[in-house]
């Protein structure tokens, strides 16, 4: 009997939540976070939103976190190489100094030897605030060791909110 009371407990519980309830917001204590971004852009400017992605993540740190003992790396290889580069700061004219703010707030930026050899890059072609290293894999392994979380900065094409049109009742 009692069995049954609870089944039909839940049954009225679940029955009161529904599509017109709204979600709820979880503001959990985040702590201490140490990640490695791991970034490898088929456009320059997707930099871009790869470092929007930072900058949230700095934001909810500061917000629900540990930030002053936290830790981000980045791990860059791909065609994002040509915005770190001083040759191409007309071409980016603000990238450095988004890179330098995001440095100031313990941001580390790695580049792979490799992957700017490959685009004709020499390690003394890059930006101060990026630091190149001998091969991304190895940095992504070497921070995963040391307990950093992995993290995958791919890009997508974002898009807005889009309210449908309200829907007129039927009539018989």
């Amino acid at each position: 009997m009692r069995r049954l009371f609870l089944i039909s407990l839940l049954g009225t519980s679940l029955a009161w939540a529904g599509p017109n309830d709204p979600s709820k917001f979880e503001a959990t204590p985040l702590g201490v976070q140490r990640a490695v971004y791991q970034f490898n852009f088929a456009n320059p400017q997707d930099l871009e939103q790869g470092l929007g992605y930072l900058n949230n993540h700095l934001k909810a740190l500061k917000q629900f976190g540990d930030v002053a003992n936290s830790r981000l790396v980045v791990v860059m290889h791909g065609n994002e190489l040509h915005m770190l580069s001083r040759s191409n700061r007309a071409a980016y004219p603000d990238i450095y100094d988004e890179l330098k703010t995001l440095v100031d707030q313990g941001v580390l930026f790695k580049v792979c030897r490799n992957a700017a050899k490959f685009r004709g890059y020499a390690p003394e072609d890059f930006y101060d605030v990026v630091t190149v290293v001998p091969a991304a894999m190895t940095e992504l392994v070497k921070w995963q060791a040391q307990g950093y979380a992995y993290i995958s900065g791919d890009v997508i094409q974002r898009t807005r909110r889009v309210d449908a049109p309200a829907v007129a009742p039927k009539s018989n």
